[in-house]
């Protein structure tokens, strides 16, 4: 295993299988707080949620934003966590501190 730091592996590999044990399906009701907050990023279904955690964890700025004026990553509407929070909706989701990113389940 490669050296770590602050918890985070150095390899991407190591990194996604990371991530991957820390995605989860939740409610959209646990969640409330941090919507609140304005910490959490919707990410488009059919984009790989964990590639997305792998780039905010490694700070690619560039691919970021790319995905940002793409439409693949926005913020959740208001009108879209109201349906959700109405439908009592699960969303899978990845805590990249100190944001939570949210796909729609499908």
């Amino acid at each position: 295993m490669s050296l770590e730091t602050d918890g985070i592996p150095e390899n991407d590999d190591e990194l996604r299988a990371k991530l991957v044990q820390e995605t989860g399906r939740i409610g959209w009701h646990e969640l409330q707080r941090f919507y609140a907050r304005g910490n959490v990023v919707r990410v488009a279904e059919g984009q790989d949620l964990i590639e997305v955690g792998v780039a905010l964890v490694r700070d690619r700025k560039d691919e970021f934003q790319q995905w940002i004026s793409d439409g693949i990553i926005t913020e959740v509407k208001p009108d879209e966590a109201q349906r959700w929070h109405d439908e009592e909706a699960s969303v899978w989701a990845l805590v990249v501190a100190p944001w939570v990113l949210v796909q729609p389940v499908a």
